[in-house]
């Protein structure tokens, strides 16, 4: 059974112009709640993971250590965090994975234990920052980390990686620009 959940939170924001984990989302004050407080309701554990404790509600973050804002950097800050072999990791800016989603990839994994990681995919492609991962990446993700090489998909290419097709785009609707936030607040 995987107990624990990541959020990662922990990029620039560069193209939303403001920390996006810290956007109001629905009736809750930021992004980052409305995502715990679903993951919440799946996993016995849920924490997020992040360059600093920016939080107003009451959250268990896993702090990234490292000065790169990488997603690759918040998965090596968690598995050298958590005492654990499998997690479920998302990303803050997909706010429409739903429990559907979540369920079919946590099966997936425990139908097989041969891949390092299970993740979505869509009509757009992979979706990395959808997915279980084991611990058995940490020593490939190191090994790119410290070439300067951050790009997860990079890493997927590398590891035995099992994609699960979604038919529905607008569940991984990433919300990176004001106009993707602005779009998210109308459905």
């Amino acid at each position: 059974m995987i107990e624990d959940a990541v959020i990662l939170a922990g990029g620039k924001s560069r193209r939303m112009g403001e920390d996006k984990a810290l956007l109001p989302f629905k009736k809750y004050k930021s992004m980052s709640e409305f995502q715990y407080k679903k993951l919440e309701k799946i996993f016995t554990n849920v924490y997020i993971c992040a360059k600093e404790e920016k939080f107003d509600f009451n959250a268990k973050v896993i702090k990234d250590i490292y000065p790169i804002h990488s997603p690759l950097a918040g998965l090596i800050s968690i598995f050298e965090t958590l005492d654990c072999n499998e997690v479920f990791i998302l990303s803050v800016d997909v706010p429409f994975v739903d429990g559907v989603i979540i369920d079919t990839l946590i099966n997936q994994a425990q139908k097989s234990s041969k891949y390092d990681v299970i993740v979505a995919s869509s009509p757009r492609g992979r979706e990395p920052l959808c997915g279980v991962y084991r611990r058995s990446i940490l020593p490939k993700a190191k090994e790119l980390f410290f070439e300067d090489i951050h790009k997860i998909n990079h890493l997927l290419n590398l590891l035995n990686t099992k994609e699960i097709a979604f038919k529905e785009q607008k569940n991984f609707l990433n919300l990176n620009t004001p106009e993707d936030y602005k779009e998210a607040q109308n459905l």
